[in-house]
């Protein structure tokens, strides 16, 4: 977060359990994002997966790396391999999410 803009990605969970992305689908700048709702994909050499936003609001940036380095997900998801940046309408949603700390509890509960 810096102000009211979002940077959203992948988890290195999400990208460990996908395998060796190939193509990742990204919408365009000035589209809405709307929290729980898709807001573009990525395939693997394994499936094809939705990506949901976890906030809502304007898409004001997207990462144009990934179009032909689509494998930087699989190295530095949580870096530079940032999908899109999204100004929040309802910066409250925010409050909504898990913490790296209880994301790493769900994880791992699912194992």
């Amino acid at each position: 977060m810096e102000g009211t803009t979002a940077t959203i990605g992948i988890t290195d969970h999400a990208q460990h359990e996908l395998g060796d992305i190939v193509y990742v689908d990204l919408p365009k700048i000035g589209a809405s994002a709307e929290s729980g709702k898709t807001f573009g994909s990525v395939e693997s050499v394994k499936a094809v997966s939705d990506i949901y936003a976890p906030v809502s609001g304007e898409i004001v940036g997207t990462n144009e790396t990934l179009a032909s380095a689509p494998e930087k997900l699989n190295s530095d998801p949580h870096g530079d391999a940032w999908l899109i940046k999204v100004r929040m309408t309802t910066p409250d949603e925010i409050k909504n999410l898990m913490t790296a700390s209880e994301y790493q509890e769900y994880v791992g509960a699912e194992s």
